[in-house]
């Protein structure tokens, strides 16, 4: 069939990405982006890792050198605008005002939403726990911030960490809440130590408590942990995970087990594709979800050829690429991860904080992870395809 129509449901870096992509492959027909964001595609990143460390001010007008370059896809785009069904057989994707958008192929790069631990919070601004997924979340937050208020930050993953080290950076009083040792699950014992030791000589409060839950307070937020120990404080920030957008797939058949798994070309159908926090790709590693900005670029890449080219596109190989700056300490790790054990290579770098690192893991593979070390990105996926 020839493809005429693609609309793309998304607007973040995959959604982008998926334009760009099928610009550069040669579509040169309609193209209708539906993004439930008002703001144009913007750095998702930036808003822990640069945002809270800044010091431009507060509002909208903070966030510019956060932004993407203006996209040049030359794409129809409805802003502020949401999916909220999908008929496969007419091909109409349906959206919240009532309208129905047409295609003949459709990309799906809806990206996920930050989870909650407060029962049945809806959007950003609870008043009890905040979360940092959007530019506006990102806005509230730090104006919330600018009073140096205490804060109990709940969640010991990178997005954890990275607003736990923005708010001590603005001087707040911070409490970081885990269930295990922060980084472990992600990076594994030895990362993950080199951060906690890094966040506690700075001044965080480290509390491996089990899991967390909100408690009703008349003033300020309480925090209670499965040990029994109870925590107070002026403001509550989540960091526990996300969850897909897939709400608007329901009673679809591309749903399997409420997720949406696609093959190596990023294909659920022949006129469907998925990209980006909202999908799973197959790797060496099994069918897996990996909500990382860079991964969502490179399947968005093969999502868009996949369904321009189908079987005569290429197959999608994953290396994953992750990176995170916290307390002093920039990461920039290749390969996957979390690791095993101590590397079997350590180069030291200029500075106590200064190493190079690989491991090689039980499957052959290699992870090769720089610390507050200048590589070039290329040279350290050699490092870890094929070891120093």
């Amino acid at each position: 069939m020839t493809m005429r129509r693609i609309v793309v449901v998304g607007n973040g870096i995959a959604g982008l990405t998926a334009c760009d992509s099928l610009r550069a492959a040669g579509f040169d027909g309609e193209l209708t982006v539906v993004g439930a964001e008002r703001h144009q595609p913007y750095s998702r990143p930036a808003l822990s890792k640069a945002l809270l460390h800044g010091t431009e001010g507060n509002g909208i007008d903070a966030l510019q050198a956060h932004e993407l370059p203006e996209p040049g896809h030359g794409a129809i785009e409805l802003l502020g605008v949401s999916a909220m069904g999908l008929d496969v057989d007419a091909r109409l994707v349906r959206l919240d005002g009532g309208d129905a958008l047409p295609y003949d192929g459709l990309v799906i790069a809806s990206g996920s939403r930050a989870k909650r631990l407060a029962a049945g919070a809806d959007g950003h601004g609870s008043a009890r726990e905040l979360t940092l997924r959007t530019i506006d979340d990102a806005i509230l937050l730090k104006e919330r911030l600018a009073s140096r208020p205490s804060v109990v930050v709940i969640g010991g993953g990178p997005l954890g960490m990275e607003v736990a080290s923005g708010c001590l950076h603005l001087g707040c009083d911070v409490t970081l809440v885990a269930d295990a040792k922060p980084l472990t699950r992600q990076l594994g014992d030895h990362l993950a130590e080199v951060f906690t030791s890094a966040a506690i000589r700075r001044g965080v409060r480290v509390v491996a408590g089990g899991k967390a839950r909100l408690m009703d307070s008349d003033g300020g937020a309480r925090v209670a942990l499965s040990d029994g120990t109870e925590l107070s404080a002026d403001l509550v920030v989540t960091a526990v995970g996300d969850e897909p957008n897939t709400g608007w797939l329901a009673g679809t058949p591309l749903l399997a087990d409420g997720s949406l798994r696609v093959d190596s070309r990023g294909r659920l159908r022949p006129d469907i594709v998925a990209a980006g926090d909202v999908a799973y790709f197959p790797s060496s590693r099994g069918v897996r979800r990996v909500p990382l900005w860079t991964s969502a670029i490179d399947q968005a890449k093969a999502a868009a050829v996949g369904l321009l080219k189908g079987d005569a596109a290429p197959r999608f190989t994953f290396q994953p690429y992750f990176w995170t700056e916290a307390f002093g300490l920039s990461l920039k790790s290749i390969g996957f991860t979390p690791v095993a054990g101590a590397p079997d290579y350590c180069e030291q770098g200029e500075g106590r904080d200064s190493m190079l690192l690989r491991w090689t893991n039980k499957d052959g593979s290699g992870t090769a992870a720089a610390i507050n070390y200048r590589i070039p990105v290329p040279k350290l996926r050699r490092l870890a395809d094929a070891g120093p």
